[in-house]
């Protein structure tokens, strides 16, 4: 399991994923879920991964073989015209190696299911924000659904709910996300840290600040341990219960 959120806001877009990957309690690792492809002053993409490992990076690894040799090959993700063909591309391509590892085609709930996250900006488009589920189908992130969570994200989705606003920074983002994931880690051994991180500013069309954090990190110490003590100030100041 993993757990990968995308943020669309005024300013931009913030992603965040995590880096576990399990076959087992004991066999347990570090793999990056996130993916970047820029064309600076052209278009930035960001797309984030969960579900089976295999397919995912097999996903990525065709995205990225198609773009060698693009006469010989289909259409790169660096050639597509707009965000939605990009995120047509990523699901034709997830659907096509499902489809030639699953016997008998994809269903919702298979083995080798996987969802990703697809973020960016075109020049002369808008930043856009994607889900593609497994199947090869999407929807687009909006007003009224402006981030998209995938894997284990029933501990971290509460927060970002009570917490978004549209004008928050990219920084005041972060700070959301990270307690998002710190609700998440504590809740769940499947999700766990290192964190990835990745800033698209609106209209820059390059790739923004990015930083993992690890355990040792000063800033999601702080973080996570003011997000305790948040909450433990404000279970005391509730009155008593008195029958």
């Amino acid at each position: 399991m993993t757990y990968c959120v995308g943020l669309l806001v005024d300013r931009g877009l913030v992603f965040m994923s995590d880096t576990r990957t399990n076959a087992g309690v004991d066999n347990i690792s570090v793999v990056s879920k996130m993916k970047t492809w820029e064309v600076p002053g052209e278009r930035f993409l960001c797309l984030l991964s969960a579900g089976n490992l295999a397919t995912t990076q097999a996903t990525v690894s065709l995205l990225d073989e198609r773009m060698v040799a693009p006469a010989e090959r289909q259409p790169g993700i660096l050639t597509q015209p707009s965000m939605f063909q990009t995120a047509k591309l990523i699901g034709e391509t997830v659907k096509e190696v499902i489809s030639g590892t699953a016997q008998g085609g994809q269903t919702a709930d298979a083995v080798f299911s996987a969802s990703f996250i697809l973020g960016g900006q075109i020049k002369g488009g808008r930043p856009r924000l994607f889900m593609i589920y497994p199947e090869g189908n999407f929807i687009e992130a909006g007003a009224d659904n402006p981030f998209f969570q995938i894997g284990e994200h029933k501990y971290g989705r509460p927060i970002i709910i009570r917490t978004y606003d549209p004008a928050m920074s990219l920084e005041e983002c972060a700070k959301l996300l990270l307690v998002s994931f710190d609700s998440t880690i504590r809740s769940n051994l499947s999700v766990g840290l290192p964190i990835d991180m990745q800033f698209y500013e609106t209209d820059s069309h390059v790739a923004g600040y990015r930083r993992r954090f690890d355990q040792r990190d000063p800033y999601y110490q702080m973080i996570s341990e003011g997000w305790s003590e948040a909450l433990k100030s404000a279970f005391d100041a509730l009155p008593a219960f008195r029958r």
